[in-house]
């Protein structure tokens, strides 16, 4: 549960995560939808990697030059090929970037707060891992069967089996995810239901729920 600290008590947190290809983009749209405003972990990583990007330099110390590709942004793929298969480097990159996302995620909420939102999402796959929970009232877990998670995930430009068993075996189960969340959302449902029970959720634990019309103003 959220102390307090950096949101004081005003503002609500909901934690998203899920493991990959479990559908929690989806979800986290459906969020968007209701007007809610959402922190995407994984847009703040691309934004530190583009070129002038704060990660740039401490990854071109920390795994040469050649990580940077001639636009002058980190070649993700490049570099996933050479972390997932190696836990030393990949806590290592994750010493890069886990600070500056979490500087990012901050910067979010001190300016969310300061428009008086009343809730906010933090759309985090590795929520748990990294102890981002510890900020979250309340937490979401979107999961989906192992078959439909594979099929999704291999479907993915750059992903191959083994780069795929590499990110399961980085992340949290998904069955201890939900053990830990408020919510568990099944995305091998249809979307209008996995929508349902979503919005029922959010107004069990009073969430003003904002039109689409209202969220685009």
């Amino acid at each position: 549960m959220m102390s307090d600290g950096i949101m004081g008590n005003r503002m609500m947190i909901v934690g998203l995560t899920g493991g990959i290809a479990t559908g929690k983009s989806t979800t986290a749209e459906m969020i968007r939808g209701a007007g809610i405003p959402v922190h995407d972990a994984d847009a703040a990583v691309h934004q530190l990697m583009v070129p002038g990007g704060a990660a740039i330099a401490p990854i071109t110390v920390m795994f040469g030059s050649d990580m940077v590709a001639e636009d002058g942004s980190v070649d993700r793929q490049k570099l996933g090929g050479v972390v997932f298969g190696d836990p030393e480097k990949r806590r290592a990159l994750e010493a890069i970037i886990h600070p500056l996302v979490t500087a990012h995620r901050d910067r979010f909420l001190q300016e969310q707060q300061q428009k008086n939102k009343a809730v906010v999402v933090l759309d985090v796959p590795l929520l748990f891992e990294t102890g981002g929970d510890a900020v979250c009232d309340h937490i979401i877990v979107v999961y989906a069967s192992a078959e439909t998670t594979a099929k999704r995930a291999l479907a993915r430009a750059g992903m191959t089996p083994a780069k795929f068993r590499a990110i399961l075996a980085s992340q949290m189960p998904v069955d201890e995810k939900k053990k830990r969340a408020d919510l568990c959302l099944d995305s091998d449902l249809q979307p209008d239901s996995t929508r349902q029970d979503l919005i029922k959720w959010l107004a069990a634990i009073n969430v003003p729920m904002i039109d689409s019309d209202q969220a685009q103003s």
